[in-house]
């Protein structure tokens, strides 16, 4: 693919990290495009905007899901290269993000290399490295956490409802596991 042609939306709320990651595509020859919320990227795509890639943060301010971002992306158009990136791993969200069109899912920290990889990679690995290792009752916690997450559009009061926990002790946990 031309460098030229290579359009790059990035739909990330935290500006800093937008702007770094930016000026990192455009040195290498992406023409880069930075919104920071759902409504923005619907009105880029009405305006008949269209990208060759792009790179969605999972969880935007306001309590935007990333996942509603990447599902517009595929529907606009189903080529689009779309890799999540998030402080917020779980299985539950990688799993809805493919399904909602997206080729790759990364946890924070990524770099411009790791995204770019991500891009290239168009089929699964099946020699993938299998873990030998059993899942913890944390990890299975912080999945299902995830999981209701996702399923309340990543509002936190209706989470912890469902969880039967408060919302400060949900909070908590949350911040705990972040990965930045």
């Amino acid at each position: 693919m031309n460098t030229s042609s290579r359009r790059l939306l990035l739909v990330e709320d935290d500006a800093a990290f937008a702007r770094t990651l930016a000026r990192s595509f455009e040195r290498r020859g992406y023409t880069v495009r930075t919104l920071d919320r759902l409504e923005a990227l619907q009105a880029a795509l009405a305006d008949g905007e269209t990208f060759t890639h792009a790179v969605v943060d999972l969880k935007l301010a306001g309590g935007s899901s990333g996942l509603a971002c990447v599902q517009a992306l595929h529907a606009h158009d189903p080529s689009t290269i779309i890799v999540v990136l998030t402080g917020y791993a779980s299985i539950a969200t990688a799993v809805e993000a493919i399904k909602l069109g997206a080729r790759h899912y990364l946890a924070k920290p990524s770099n411009t290399d790791d995204i770019e990889a991500a891009f290239a990679r168009e089929s699964g690995d099946p020699d993938a490295a299998l873990g030998a290792r059993q899942t913890s009752i944390k990890t299975l916690e912080w999945e299902h956490i995830h999981e209701v997450l996702a399923a309340t559009g990543f509002n936190i009061s209706e989470a912890a409802r469902q969880l039967g926990m408060h919302r400060r002790t949900l909070a908590r946990k949350l911040e705990k596991r972040r990965v930045k």
